[in-house]
């Protein structure tokens, strides 16, 4: 079982960098505007969010197995679906599919394994998503190199979706033998059943969710933690080009550092999570993000402050995400982990989506300068937040 979530954690980071590794060449073969990238980019993000929340719903009726084995498939479909489409409106349709595939396994798959397996397999599943987001713009690069196009990119990697669909529907068995002991939930005088897990209540729903004590406060904390990740790695290139003076193409170069931080970072915290409880990690890794955006403000020659700083604040952004994830059930119970999860996925995406563009109107209209100091506004809330949710839950 585990063997085939680490594949599938794998397999699903393949797709989520193709767009853009794409796009310049798409961009001219379907004769539209290079922004025009960020209307599919925000369709898929917002279907996400859709099936993120309706996730607890789902999961309960059908069972984490089946939602996952779907919702590979329906992003496989997708996946498909763009390799054949004839123009820009036709990728905005299949975007739904894909965005509400990509919710429904992200919100099911985390709270699968946050629920049964311990912390560090939690971060070194979320490091072979980081494996296959680095492969996908390989696999997309081979078949632009060999002459096959675009569409051969994204049939292979609809290929892989398929194989990984199959050997989601061979595990369901798998799934179901992990059945826990049944055990009587009341919630709101109703109730559900949950064929895998052998509980019984009602979905909570995002006002149920809210009405949880400390749930705001965890919820809270996701949306600024995305936010870091997504403003760092989308803006730091600019950051060294236009407030550094870095040139170009070695500033294209020093930004990919942060997403090395955080992939050798979660492999890290894997090993430090045996000795460590999710909220000492997500501690840990709030100091290093600190102590990176400070080494980003010390003037270092040969922009060594900008280029560190980015390396740590990788590192520090590496244990929060899959610790957060993983000490959901532990604050909240198990009967309402996957409720919280399909809404902290939801959250997340918000982060991803709103607050990077932003920033992009304040480096705008008036400095990029501010851009370390933006992400410590978001870190210093994050950090609030969790020492809430300690006094409220620990």
């Amino acid at each position: 079982m585990l063997a085939v979530i680490y594949i599938a954690f794998i397999s699903l980071g393949l797709p989520d960098a193709l767009l853009g590794a794409a796009w310049p060449t798409m961009s001219q073969d379907l004769s539209v505007p290079v922004s025009w990238a960020g209307g599919i980019s925000a369709t898929i993000s917002m279907f996400t969010i859709i099936s993120a929340l309706l996730s607890d719903r789902m999961t309960l009726r059908f069972g984490a197995g089946r939602v996952t084995a779907v919702s590979v498939a329906l992003t496989a479909m997708a996946l498909a679906g763009f390799s054949v489409a004839p123009n820009y409106w036709v990728l905005m349709l299949i975007a739904i599919p894909y965005g509400l595939g990509a919710g429904g396994v992200d919100a099911a798959l985390n709270n699968y394994v946050a629920v049964h397996y311990e912390s560090r397999h939690m971060s070194w599943l979320h490091c072979m998503w980081g494996v296959g987001a680095s492969i996908g713009p390989y696999i997309m690069g081979f078949a632009l190199s060999g002459g096959q196009g675009w569409p051969w990119g994204y049939r292979y990697i609809a290929i892989l979706q398929v194989v990984l669909t199959v050997m989601l529907v061979l595990s369901l068995p798998l799934w179901k033998s992990r059945r826990r002991t049944a055990v009587e939930i009341e919630a709101d005088g109703a109730s559900a059943v949950n064929h895998e897990e052998g509980t019984e209540r009602k979905p909570l729903g995002v006002a149920g969710v809210l009405a949880i004590r400390g749930a705001k406060e965890i919820l809270i904390m996701f949306f600024c933690y995305c936010a870091i990740e997504t403003t760092a790695g989308l803006w730091a290139s600019s950051y060294m080009v236009l407030h550094g003076g870095v040139d170009r193409i070695t500033a294209a170069s020093w930004a990919s550092l942060f997403y090395v931080g955080i992939t050798v970072g979660r492999a890290l915290s894997g090993f430090l999570t045996m000795k460590f409880a999710d909220p000492a990690m997500i501690r840990l890794g709030q100091t290093l993000v600190l102590a990176g955006i400070v080494v980003m403000l010390v003037p270092l020659p040969h922009h060594l402050g900008v280029v560190i700083g980015l390396v740590v604040v990788g590192l520090g952004c590496a244990p929060i995400y899959p610790c957060v994830i993983h000490s959901t059930p532990d604050y909240f119970g198990e009967e309402n982990s996957q409720a919280i999860v399909g809404v902290q996925m939801a959250c997340a995406y918000m982060g991803s989506l709103i607050m990077p563009p932003v920033f992009g109107v304040i480096a705008q209209y008036a400095t990029i300068a501010l851009y370390p100091w933006y992400l410590l506004l978001f870190l210093v809330l994050m950090t609030v937040m969790h020492e809430r949710l300690r006094k409220l839950r620990g």
